[in-house]
C-alpha cells in the first residue's frame, strides 16, 4: 500500500495549497508564509515505492558550519528535539545545512489525510513558533534561552492535575530562600 504523490497532492488541493511535482525525486515541493522563517520551503517525499513518508524543511538554518556559536546551536536543536514530538533534525557537516524533518514507515498502511495534516502542521508550528525564535537568540548570544512556553505548559499541567500544588511549592521555595539555602541559579 503506502502512499503516492497524487494522494498527497489531493490532500494539498483540499486545503488550497500551491505545490509542484518533482517526479524524478518522488517529491512535492510547497511552502508556507511564516512569521519567523523566510522562504519556508517544505518538501514531501516518498521513498521505497511509497512505503516510507517524509516531510521536511530544508535549509532551516544554512550558516552553521563556521558560526561562532555552532556548538550551542546544535545543542539547542537536540534540546528542541527532546522537548517536542515527531520532529527530528539533520545536520549536513559538508555545507552546514540544518533541516527539520518528520518521517516514518508506512509499509502496508496508507497515509491518511489526518496523519498528513498533523505532520505538516506539526513541522510548521514547531519550526516557526518554537525552534527559529529560540535558535535566532542562540545564534546572536551563544546561550539557549530555553523554552519558556514549555515551562508554562508544565505549570498549567501541574495546576490542572493537582490544584493547590503550585501554591504549596511557591511557599516552600520562599521559605527555603529565607533560610538562605535555595540555589540562585
Amino acid at each position: 500500500m503506502g502512499a503516492n504523490l497524487q494522494q498527497i497532492a489531493n490532500y494539498l488541493d483540499k486545503i488550497g495549497w500551491d505545490y509542484r511535482f518533482d517526479e524524478d525525486e518522488d517529491q512535492i515541493i510547497t511552502g508556507v508564509e511564516a512569521d519567523n522563517v523566510e522562504d519556508f520551503l517544505i518538501v514531501v517525499q516518498l521513498d521505497e515505492g511509497g512505503k516510507f513518508f517524509r516531510v521536511f524543511a530544508p535549509q532551516v538554518i544554512a550558516i552553521v558550519q563556521d558560526h561562532p556559536h555552532k556548538e550551542a546551536i546544535l545543542q539547542t536543536i537536540l534540546t528542541i528535539a527532546w522537548e517536542t514530538k515527531m520532529l527530528h533534525w539533520e545536520y549536513d557537516p559538508l555545507d552546514g545545512e540544518i533541516r527539520a524533518m518528520i518521517e516514518f514507515p508506512l509499509e502496508d498502511s496508507i497515509l491518511t489525510e489526518r496523519q498528513f495534516h498533523r505532520c505538516l502542521s506539526g513541522l510548521i508550528q514547531i519550526v516557526d513558533n518554537i525552534a527559529i525564535p529560540r535558535l535566532k537568540a542562540v545564534m546572536a548570544t551563544g546561550h539557549d534561552p530555553g523554552n519558556i512556553e514549555l515551562g508554562e505548559r508544565i505549570l498549567l499541567s501541574i495546576q490542572e492535575e493537582a490544584p493547590g500544588l503550585l501554591e504549596i511549592l511557591e511557599k516552600a521555595m520562599q521559605a527555603r530562600k529565607k533560610r538562605g539555602s535555595f540555589p540562585t541559579e
